[in-house]
């Protein structure tokens, strides 16, 4: 029987929402198995990122040399920083029947929509409009200036929550990485994802 390819699974939100704790919560389960794509960025590393662990820190130049090229799924500039997704990485874990788990931001995911319909988007909403506030001045990483901007943005990306399949509110960590496994494992279920492995089957491929 045919291998089933895997999911593209795309979780984003506003910033500050907390993609990256949820991200790295779900990682530690000992019952995931998604392969986690690594991000690439310019903005410089916060205190403990990892260069190829947490993003792939690249130069300005280094980027937009990828962009002419072809090489990102996705990319956006954000707050004055790039960011995107290597699209070669993707492909290949995707046709190893591997599920691939992206955390990018909102606009990203908005190409992403255009290019790979089939794609699984969950939307990881904040509580409330000054909850996103209190973590984001939580973060201490940034000015008020900065906070003000996303928190701007956040309203927008907010109006975008159309473009998801799923919506999940960041109340409480586990009970999110509750949801998402949820969603994902009904997924791999929907008739529209196994049906031409089994019409496969019948015809003896």
């Amino acid at each position: 029987m045919k291998k089933e390819r895997g999911l593209l699974i795309v979780l984003s939100g506003p910033s500050g929402v907390g993609k990256g704790t949820v991200r790295k919560e779900l990682f530690k389960q000992p019952n995931t198995n998604y392969e986690y794509s690594i991000s690439m960025t310019t903005r410089k590393p916060r205190e403990g990122e990892v260069d190829g662990v947490d993003y792939f820190f690249k130069t300005r130049e280094e980027f937009e040399k990828l962009i002419e090229e072809g090489k990102l799924l996705e990319y956006a500039e954000f707050v004055g920083n790039y960011y995107g997704t290597p699209l070669d990485y993707v492909n290949e874990t995707l046709d190893a029947g591997r599920d691939v788990f992206l955390e990018i931001e909102v606009q990203g995911a908005a190409q992403i929509r255009e290019k790979v319909p089939e794609a699984l988007f969950i939307f990881l909403a904040p509580p409330s409009l000054s909850e996103l506030e209190r973590r984001l001045i939580g973060r201490g990483t940034e000015t008020e200036e900065i906070i003000q901007k996303r928190i701007e943005t956040a309203k927008e990306e907010l109006e975008m929550m159309s473009l998801y399949d799923y919506v999940v509110e960041n109340d409480e960590i586990q009970k999110a990485c509750e949801k998402i496994n949820a969603i994902i494992m009904a997924e791999h279920c929907r008739r529209e994802r196994v049906e031409k492995r089994y019409l496969s089957m019948l015809k003896g491929e």
